[in-house]
């Protein structure tokens, strides 16, 4: 529970809609108290009534559809405020946890592909409705509860303590002990569910090996033991949620006999009739409809504090880089020197080992070597995503731990082998590299790429959507979206990671031969493991850690 506590401050945003939902949730059940109460004192003095005619059957009945239409207006209003308020507090928790993240990355090495989509997502989502079904209906069934029981002191004083007693003892003492005998069932599901989605992701993205290497069985044996271990954790949950629903129901069972007995009593002594007794009778019966409610709220409230303990331990970590307490500005140019530089993700096992660079600003370098030889490595530490462990990276002859990260990435731009392309406008997935620049710079950086043409031939030209991850663009042209979208930045030093990958040799051969004149005027080092065209000034070659020129 301290971890949701944690997150009290985005709910502290919404203290208008999470009044106005209470509120109207309150009526809601108001309503349905009364409506039941005042139906059972209706029919019981109808059915009683010597008088005939001379029984007021109006004021009641009128009484009874006037509750039933503020039920339902009220209802209506109470989901339609309360689901706005859950989209508003689901974007407030996201825009909150991002940009955490974001001084925190990489992160997979941390947590694992599957485990951190587990908590970006169903973590996520199990926070953004703990408000609607388990907060809100807490605090509603403890005001209702506090209405009804004012309504038996003034009206049956002697049934007013055992129904206190009963009715708190099932909307707090209950859901707060499922709390808490869900915890570690709650938590278990929780890691259950990330370790199912660790293997569905593994199997998915690995199912072309596992096929050719006869190892489905393997793959599909872990998925089904995370899908058995996240079964057995539910089934925990649902059977100490079965015997706190009965419980409640031997509660409201408890002051209902109370009411009843003490009704009994007053009856006798002439101090209430028999209608206002089945009145209160069903009054109580109809206060208990909240604490049904809880016991599903204190489930999911057990799954949202492990979900918020997850999110913690994310935001809580220390970031893969720190930043300078005062830091120093970078001069002008594009001049690029690592310097004895030691790294290793395992220290014990270092990947880059007194690796020199020097790249003079305008200049055109190519970085080859086979895999896992530490080429990517290379652009994490020049746009700072990690620190070496020894030797220094400088940019124009700053060293850049003590300059401030936001500078550093306006000053230098990375295109990924895996640079995605957004569902969104041509002229949208453009201007996440300048989001100031004016449709004619979009069109000379479109031309300079070869797209001109193309996108003049779509339908709304820059205004053109294309599909989720560019499906509707070829992988030539994709790379082109993204390559145009990083030429377009403003910095001086522009790195790309195997931009070529996934291209066939011809698109690639070409890709590669027009980046040295795109790049003029600004330092361009490219990662690749292609044949390099003779366009570039220099081919250095990674190898144990260090490198050598492999041609001039």
């Amino acid at each position: 529970m301290r971890a949701i506590l944690a997150f009290a401050p985005l709910l502290g945003r919404l203290k208008g809609p999470i009044t106005l939902t209470l509120l109207l949730s309150l009526i809601t059940l108001l309503a349905g108290i009364g409506l039941l109460g005042l139906s059972g004192w209706f029919l019981t003095a109808a059915a009683l009534s010597t008088l005939g005619s001379a029984f007021n059957i109006f004021a009641p009945s009128a009484g009874v559809r006037g509750l039933s239409f503020i039920r339902i207006l009220s209802r209506y209003g109470e989901k339609l405020s309360g689901h706005d308020m859950t989209l508003r507090l689901l974007s407030d928790l996201r825009a909150w946890l991002f940009a955490r993240l974001f001084p925190l990355v990489p992160l997979a090495r941390r947590f694992g592909r599957g485990d951190l989509v587990s908590r970006l997502l169903a973590d996520v989502e199990a926070l953004d409705t703990v408000f609607l079904v388990a907060l809100g209906p807490i605090s509603t069934a403890v005001l209702a509860g506090g209405a009804m029981t004012l309504v038996l002191v003034l009206a049956l004083p002697g049934a007013a303590l055992t129904y206190a007693l009963l009715f708190f003892a099932a909307v707090l003492l209950v859901p707060i002990g499922l709390v808490l005998a869900s915890r570690a069932a709650g938590a278990e599901a929780v890691a259950a569910n990330a370790m199912l989605r660790q293997a569905v992701l593994d199997g998915i993205d690995g199912h072309q090996d596992l096929m050719l290497f006869d190892a489905t069985d393997a793959a599909a044996g872990a998925a089904a033991v995370a899908s058995g271990r996240l079964s057995r954790a539910r089934q925990g949950l649902g059977l100490r949620a079965a015997l706190a629903s009965a419980l409640v129901q031997l509660l409201a069972g408890g002051a209902l006999i109370g009411t009843l007995l003490a009704g009994l009593a007053a009856l006798e002594q002439g101090t209430l009739d028999g209608p206002l007794l089945a009145g209160l009778l069903l009054a109580v019966i109809a206060s208990f409809e909240a604490s049904a409610m809880l016991v599903r709220s204190a489930t999911r409230l057990a799954g949202a504090a492990a979900a918020a303990a997850r999110l913690q331990a994310i935001t809580d970590s220390a970031p893969a880089v720190a930043e300078p307490a005062a830091p120093l500005p970078i001069p002008p140019g594009g001049d690029v020197r690592f310097e004895a530089v030691r790294f290793g993700y395992d220290p014990q096992h270092p990947v880059l080992d007194g690796l020199s660079l020097a790249v003079r600003a305008g200049e055109c370098v190519a970085i080859t070597g086979p895999s896992g030889a530490g080429k990517s490595t290379i652009a994490q530490l020049l746009l700072r995503l990690v620190d070496p462990d020894a030797g220094t990276v400088k940019l124009n002859g700053s060293d850049l731990r003590a300059v401030n990260g936001a500078e550093l990435r306006g000053r230098i731009a990375l295109m990924t082998q895996d640079a995605p392309v957004f569902l969104d406008t041509i002229r949208a997935n453009l201007r996440i590299g300048r989001d100031d620049a004016v449709d004619d710079a979009l069109w000379r950086v479109l031309e300079a790429v070869h797209l001109g043409e193309f996108v003049r031939s779509l339908p709304g030209q820059l205004d053109a959507v294309v599909g989720e991850a560019g499906r509707t663009l070829s992988a030539g042209q994709a790379r082109r979206v993204c390559l145009a979208r990083t030429l377009l930045s403003q910095a001086d030093v522009i790195v790309f990671d195997e931009p070529t990958s996934g291209l066939d040799v011809e698109t690639e051969t070409a890709f590669l031969s027009e980046l040295p004149e795109l790049t003029r005027g600004r330092t361009a080092i490219v990662i690749t493991h292609a044949v390099v065209p003779e366009t570039f000034d220099r081919v250095l070659e990674l190898r144990a850690g260090r490198l050598e020129a492999a041609r001039h």
